[in-house]
């Protein structure tokens, strides 16, 4: 499982969360940047960051980790994975 560690490092998620956020609105993104206050995130885009985020890193987020503040920059969602990962015992 050494790709799944590998992923799970915080450069490798942060790169992909920004490659992600490249795709879907055609800017670059430094991890700090507030994704709500820029306007970036709709309440459908946000969900989409949910998923993308589950899927993308094997993680489940429920209940008080699907709070706005998780997933306001790159660096905060990176933190999340970063959590949620060690919990599931990746």
């Amino acid at each position: 499982m050494t790709d799944s560690l590998a992923a799970t490092t915080p450069t490798a998620i942060s790169e992909n969360l920004q490659e992600f956020l490249l795709s879907r609105t055609k800017q670059a993104w430094e991890p700090d940047v507030d994704l709500f206050a820029s306007g970036v995130v709709s309440s459908m885009f946000a969900m989409e960051l949910v998923v993308y985020v589950e899927k993308t890193f094997d993680v489940m987020v429920l209940g008080e980790d699907l709070a706005v503040d998780n997933f306001r920059t790159v660096n905060r969602m990176t933190d999340l994975v970063l959590r949620l990962s060690e919990n599931s015992g990746v």
